[in-house]
């Protein structure tokens, strides 16, 4: 399965973004993370075996991440469009 999840910090200083990237790029299961502009600080696309994996996932690992205060979810229904290529001239 795929998830997409919004991140959200309660304090915005650069040394916890710094560790919280750093450690959001040590976990495989993690495909992205952007840093993002709107309600969420980061959102973050991962996979996981199943609904319990990624339940585990996300009280073991991801809310003990430096800085996350606040976290949203959306499951991914079914893949419309994947496009490796990216349509730059």
């Amino acid at each position: 399965m795929v998830a997409f999840i919004y991140v959200r910090f309660a304090v915005h200083d650069c040394a916890t973004a710094t560790r919280f990237e750093r450690e959001v790029q040590a976990i495989p299961r993690i495909l992205t993370c952007h840093n993002v502009s709107g309600s969420a600080d980061y959102i973050l696309q991962l996979v996981a075996r199943d609904l319990d994996d990624y339940g585990t996932f996300m009280r073991d690992e991801l809310r003990s991440l430096p800085g996350v205060t606040l976290v949203e979810s959306a499951l991914s229904l079914r893949e419309i469009k994947a496009n490796g290529a990216l349509p730059l001239s």
